[in-house]
């Protein structure tokens, strides 16, 4: 444990479901806040060895798959992180077992956190519905379309949910998956 980490949420176990595209920071962020706070957390994807990151305008690092969607279930874990990037959802929403992953968690009551593009996903999973949601500002428009109501905030919260619209956001995004996981968010 490192001088700035905790151990707030140990026994916690986080899915991050990414393939390659993935905004890098959208990954990268949670994936360090939460292994700092003490959660063991996993990278899934669609195939093992790794996923390449986008950074911005261009390709970014690779990053380590933990585990592929066939060795995992919603059972495993205790909360699913989707990180944007156009590309990652994009891929993620037209395999469905990435779909019924998504579905399968969100149903479960247990904690969906997406930022950005990260909501075409859930879009695609059918389980935005009636749901207060925030994204990326291009993602207002389905979202609104699949039935949630979209509002522009750095972080919003509904039951299970917790949605971010931008890297800029990601602290308030990390600090609300922690509160949610402990139980303290509002």
């Amino acid at each position: 444990m490192s001088l700035f980490s905790s151990d707030k949420l140990k026994g916690k176990r986080i899915a991050i479901l990414a393939t390659d595209g993935f905004e890098q920071v959208e990954l990268t962020e949670p994936q360090k806040f939460l292994k700092n706070e003490g959660a063991t957390v996993d990278v899934v994807s669609l195939k093992s060895g790794s996923i390449k990151g986008w950074d911005q305008t261009d390709w970014g690092d690779k990053t380590d798959v933990d585990k592929t969607l066939s060795e995992v279930s919603v059972a495993d874990y205790d909360a699913l992180v989707l990180p944007g990037g156009q590309i990652n959802p994009d891929k993620l929403r037209i395999e469905p077992t990435a779909v019924n992953f998504v579905r399968d968690f969100a149903n479960s009551g247990k904690l969906v956190a997406a930022i950005c593009h990260g909501s075409w996903t859930l879009i695609e999973a059918d389980v935005v519905r009636g749901k207060h949601m925030t994204s990326w500002p291009s993602v207002k428009t389905d979202l609104r379309n699949a039935g949630a109501e979209w509002q522009d905030s750095e972080v919003v919260v509904d039951g299970n949910f917790v949605t971010s619209r931008k890297p800029e956001d990601l602290d308030a995004f990390n600090k609300k998956i922690e509160e949610k996981l402990l139980g303290t968010a509002k």
